[in-house]
């Protein structure tokens, strides 16, 4: 029996796991979780289907993880996707792989995961606390314990700091963690949002807002340097404000100051045809309706409410006879089409974002273990890590790999 005590704060999916893995390897645990139930941005994760991870390679996903992606070698090696699959599934909940390799419980209830997961880690031993924590001592470089939130100290052997970024605020996510890792000697990178929708200044959005799109090409420029910044393909959703979806989320972690720098994004709305090909679609449809207005024609290529979107910016009248549509008209709706464009002003704020870029810098961190390289005993792991990913998955599994590393490393295995 191990008798490290150690306390975990945060539980969610990195604090869970981390949790589950020290208390299962024998040490003694105590999970702090200042919300009234635990997991609670979990539940809400994949639509509160949760997407738990994305059944790749490891290469694959370090690839897709843009900040910080090598740090995540090693705890990637230690706790694989596989791996988190199987543990799942060896703990009750059957799950299946979708478009993408994305992993979701076979129930699609996100809410299983959560319960899965603080079922593990208390039948592994670790107890549950509803304190909130004030503070992290530390003393001559070393973890000594904690403050709870009525100015009891409490002794640990050893600290996992695991609560989350600034997204989301009301599921707990306020940033506690930044303070206390600030305050114990680390650097924290700026914050931004990661995973968030995208402010456009183009009212068209607005007129379609509501209206989704289903494979669906996208690529994002930098205007300034000519560069394409993002390629994707998938799904996305016309808002008041904007563009949201799978794919223009994960666009939003390859826009770097989209304020101080020009980007546009390029929609394919065709991306199956080539524009030879596309071109004569068009054609065929409208002469299948020779007499009627282009308006009254484009019903079987285009959504409803994006027809007139379309017509304003093709620049023919609403009322113009397909029969006398020129072919350089039709040539100029065949590129609009492949390649609808969108500007972009900015993104939503943090508190809408789904993950938080930023954190406590990778560079202090051993990346074997998850400690800090500035106070022994003191441990991070999940999104207060400035390690983030694109949507699929990839951020589940980099809480489930760094808690699983943390925790393992707290009972010296």
């Amino acid at each position: 029996m191990n008798h490290t005590k150690i306390a975990v704060i945060g539980a969610g999916a990195a604090g869970m796991m981390a949790a589950y893995r020290a208390a299962s390897l024998g040490g003694n645990v105590t999970v702090f979780e200042k919300n009234n139930m635990v997991g609670k941005k979990i539940r809400i994760t994949g639509k509160g289907r949760c997407n738990i991870t994305n059944a790749c390679d490891n290469d694959e996903f370090i690839r897709n993880v843009p900040t910080n992606g090598r740090f995540m070698y090693s705890s990637l090696n230690g706790f694989t996707p596989w791996d988190t699959i199987d543990f799942f599934e060896s703990h009750g909940l059957k799950t299946k792989i979708e478009r993408g390799n994305r992993v979701f419980p076979v129930s699609d209830k996100a809410a299983d995961v959560a319960v899965t997961l603080q079922r593990a880690a208390s039948d592994a031993g670790a107890v549950f606390s509803g304190h909130k924590i004030a503070d992290v001592i530390s003393e001559n470089g070393e973890i000594r314990g904690v403050i709870l939130e009525n100015g009891e100290k409490r002794d640990f052997d050893k600290v996992i700091i695991a609560t989350g970024g600034k997204s989301y605020p009301l599921t707990g996510s306020t940033g506690d963690g930044y303070v206390f890792a600030e305050k114990l000697g680390h650097t924290i990178i700026p914050l931004k949002p990661s995973l968030v929708p995208i402010e456009s200044p183009d009212s068209f959005c607005r007129d379609m807002q509501g209206l989704s799109l289903k494979n669906t090409g996208m690529r994002v420029v930098n205007i300034d340097s000519g560069k394409e910044v993002y390629r994707d393909f998938g799904e996305m959703l016309f808002t008041h404000f904007g563009v949201s979806g799978p794919m223009v989320l994960s666009a939003g972690a390859n826009i770097k100051n989209p304020r101080q720098n020009k980007y546009v994004m390029y929609i394919d709305l065709k991306p199956a045809l080539s524009e030879e090909k596309l071109n004569q679609r068009i054609l065929r449809d409208f002469e299948k309706n020779i007499n009627k207005a282009v308006s009254n024609s484009l019903g079987e290529l285009l959504p409803r409410k994006m027809i007139p979107v379309v017509l304003k910016r093709w620049g023919v009248p609403f009322d113009t006879k397909c029969n006398s549509i020129t072919k350089e008209q039709r040539a100029e709706l065949t590129a609009l089409l492949k390649s609808f464009s969108i500007n972009i002003k900015g993104f939503r704020p943090i508190e809408e974002a789904i993950v938080t870029s930023g954190g406590v810098s990778t560079k202090e961190l051993n990346p074997s273990t998850m400690e800090s390289r500035i106070v022994k005993g003191l441990y991070f792991a999940g999104e207060v890590i400035d390690v983030d990913g694109y949507t699929g998955g990839f951020n589940l599994q980099i809480a489930f790999s760094t808690g699983w590393t943390a925790g393992e490393s707290c009972v010296g295995c």
